[in-house]
């Protein structure tokens, strides 16, 4: 028996592929983070923190979109496990440095060892030459030149 063809099939989306494998990883990262005593808020917090250190409070609740409330609760409980320090600004004494702490670099480096097995478990399926084509790709989509072909792409 002869098989039909496919009409009016949609174009092909990256949408929920990448929702598949961000769901594997946090399902992965998760359990990973777990014994570390840390969540993924924690590592996204404390990676940002890292790549500017010394930012004010109010910019880390802008970069992680979170609202002030939501980042003083998330930093109080990184400052409970000593991995954050919180300064008064010399110029503003209404705002606040973060920055890691000795014991924050080090568990920061700990949970990326342990993302790095988490990673390496979803993406199985890939090679290191396509894990790299991958990272570039997702680096490239993401980057703040491609926000503003995302505001012209959603009216077409």
């Amino acid at each position: 028996m002869q098989e039909l063809p496919v009409v009016n099939q949609p174009p092909r989306r990256s949408g929920a592929l990448l929702e598949n494998v961000a769901r594997k990883l946090r399902v992965q990262s998760a359990e990973l983070l777990t014994p570390l005593g840390m969540r993924p808020r924690h590592l996204v917090a404390l990676t940002v923190i890292r790549e500017h250190d010394g930012i004010l409070q109010r910019e880390l609740a802008a970069e992680l979109q979170l609202d002030s409330t939501n980042v003083v609760g998330l930093l109080n409980e990184l400052e409970a496990e000593d991995l954050i320090e919180r300064r008064r600004s010399a110029a503003d004494r209404r705002l606040h440095h973060v920055l890691l702490t000795e014991a924050g670099h080090t568990k920061l480096a700990k949970a990326e060892r342990a993302l790095e097995a988490a990673e390496a478990a979803v993406l199985c399926g890939l090679d290191v030459e396509e894990r790299n084509a991958l990272y570039e790709l997702l680096a490239k989509a993401t980057t703040p030149s491609t926000s503003a072909c995302m505001e012209g792409s959603l009216t077409d």
